[in-house]
C-alpha cells in the first residue's frame, strides 16, 4: 500500500519508542530501571476518580459538545483566571483528547506548505514532526545551556522570516525544566509585536509543577496586545496525574478555536464525557494534591542533581519545573566501553547505559540537544538512587 507523504515525513516518537523498548526487555525477563517515563508515578486523586464514577452513575455517557462540556470549559476559564489573571470567554476554549491533540489540531488548522514554525531546542520530541505532518517546516533554533536553555529575543529575531507562522514556547520545558521570567517574556513580546503575522503557541502542561516562589507567567499576561495571536494549551495530565484520561485544552482567538472545533468534529466528535467530568473535578476541587506532589518532586530533583553532579564527565543544570533533568554527557564522548566500543554520540551513551547497567534514559538528540540525555524523576527514590549509582559506575568504566 502506498502511504501518504506526510507519514514518510515523520518518525515515531522517540520517547514512545524508548518506553516500548523498556517494555520489551521487561517482557524478556530483564529488570530495567526506567527513567524514561513522562508521567507522574502518583495515582489520580480519589475525589477525581469518584467524580468519574458519579458521572457514569448519572448516565453522562453520551456525546458532549465538540469543544467540551460547559462545566469543564467554565472550570478551565476559572483556572486560567486564578492562574494568570486572565478571563477567557468559554466559547474561546476548546477541549480535546490531551494537549497533544489540541496542539496538533492548531497546527493542522493554520499551516500550509512552506509555512515555518520556530521550535526552540531543546524541544519536546513531537513538535518538529507535528509541523512536518501538517505540511509545515520546523525551524529549529538552538538555545544553549549558557542561555538557560531558553529562546532569547536575539535568536527569535534572527529566526523570523516572511514564512514564519508560529513560534512554540514550552515552559516549563520538557526536557530541561526551564521557564521564562517576566523579563524574558517582555523581550520576546517586543520582538513579536514587530512581526504581526507570527502567532505564539504556548505549551504549559507542566505549569504548576514548579519549584520557585512564584509560578511562571504566560506571555499574553505580560503583553496583552498579543491576545489575538496567542494560543495557550494545557491539560490535566501532569498536574493531576491523569495521563490516561486524555484531556487537554486550548484557548485563544475565536477564529482559531472555531477551526480546531471544526477539525475535531470530523476526527473524534468530542473528548470522553467521563474524562471531562473527572477533569472538571480536578480543576475545581481541593488543590492540595499539587502542593503535596510538587514537594515530593522537589526532594527527588534535589537528590538526583546532587548525585549526578558528583559524577566525573557529567553536568546538569537544576530544573526549575517539570520532573526531568537534562544531563550533559559530552565530556564522555570519544571514550570506550570495557568491550572496546567507542561512545561517539549521546545515543551511543544511552544504549551503553541500557545494555551495561539496565538503566533506560532518552538520548538528547531526540530533543534537539546532542551531547545530553534526559532522565525522569517521576519514580521512586529507591529507583533514582540505584539508577544514579549505576550511571556513575558506567561512567567510571569508560576509558
Amino acid at each position: 500500500m502506498a502511504l501518504a507523504q506526510r507519514v514518510d515525513r515523520i518518525k515515531p516518537s522517540p520517547s514512545t519508542a524508548a518506553a516500548q523498548r523498556v517494555r520489551e526487555l521487561k517482557a524478556q525477563g530483564h529488570e530495567i530501571l526506567d527513567l524514561t517515563v513522562g508521567e507522574p508515578d502518583f495515582d489520580t486523586p480519589d475525589h477525581v476518580k469518584a467524580a468519574a464514577i458519579e458521572a457514569i452513575g448519572r448516565g453522562e455517557t453520551k456525546y458532549t459538545p465538540v469543544n467540551g462540556t460547559p462545566q469543564l470549559r467554565a472550570a478551565i476559564a476559572d483556572k486560567l483566571a486564578r492562574r494568570h489573571g486572565l478571563r477567557f470567554p468559554t466559547e474561546q476554549i476548546t477541549v480535546g483528547g490531551g494537549a497533544k491533540q489540541i496542539i496538533f489540531l492548531a497546527l493542522m488548522a493554520t499551516l500550509n506548505a512552506g509555512d515555518e514554525v520556530i521550535v526552540p531546542a531543546p524541544y519536546w520530541v513531537s513538535y518538529p514532526d507535528m509541523v512536518l505532518a501538517n505540511d509545515g517546516t520546523p525551524v529549529v533554533v538552538p538555545c544553549p545551556e549558557a542561555d538557560g536553555f531558553k529562546l532569547t529575543a536575539r535568536r527569535l529575531e534572527s529566526a523570523i522570516t516572511d514564512a514564519t507562522r508560529w513560534v512554540i514556547l514550552n515552559a516549563p520545558n520538557n526536557p530541561t525544566g526551564a521557564a521564562y521570567s517576566t523579563e524574558d517574556l517582555r523581550a520576546l513580546a517586543d520582538v513579536l509585536l514587530a512581526h504581526p503575522r507570527v502567532r505564539v503557541l504556548t505549551d504549559e502542561i507542566y505549569d504548576e509543577i514548579w519549584y520557585g516562589r512564584e509560578l511562571p507567567r504566560t506571555i499574553v499576561a505580560v503583553e496583552p496586545r498579543l491576545a489575538d495571536r496567542v494560543f495557550l494549551t494545557n491539560g490535566v495530565s501532569k498536574t493531576y496525574a491523569m495521563t490516561g484520561w486524555r484531556i487537554g485544552y486550548g484557548t485563544g482567538p475565536a477564529d482559531l478555536v472555531g477551526a480546531v472545533n471544526k477539525l475535531q468534529s470530523q476526527i473524534s466528535s468530542c473528548p470522553s464525557s467521563i474524562s471531562q467530568a473527572a477533569a472538571a473535578a480536578a480543576l475545581t476541587g481541593d488543590q492540595g494534591f499539587i502542593r503535596d506532589t510538587v514537594a515530593v518532586y522537589r526532594a527527588r530533583r534535589d537528590e538526583t542533581v546532587k548525585m549526578l553532579a558528583d559524577v566525573p564527565g557529567l553536568t546538569c543544570t537544576t530544573p526549575s519545573g517539570g520532573f526531568y533533568v537534562l544531563v550533559g554527557c559530552s565530556g564522555l564522548l570519544g571514550r570506550r566501553t570495557p568491550a572496546g566500543e567507542e561512545i561517539r554520540t549521546d545515543e551511543d551513551f544511552a544504549r551503553y547505559l541500557l545494555e551495561s547497567q539496565r538503566v533506560a534514559v532518552i538520548h538528547g538528540a531526540a530533543y534537539g540537544a546532542p551531547g545530553y540525555f534526559r532522565i525522569s524523576f517521576a519514580t521512586s527514590n529507591a529507583v533514582l538512587t540505584e539508577s544514579c549509582e549505576r550511571i556513575a559506575r558506567a561512567c567510571a568504566d569508560l576509558s
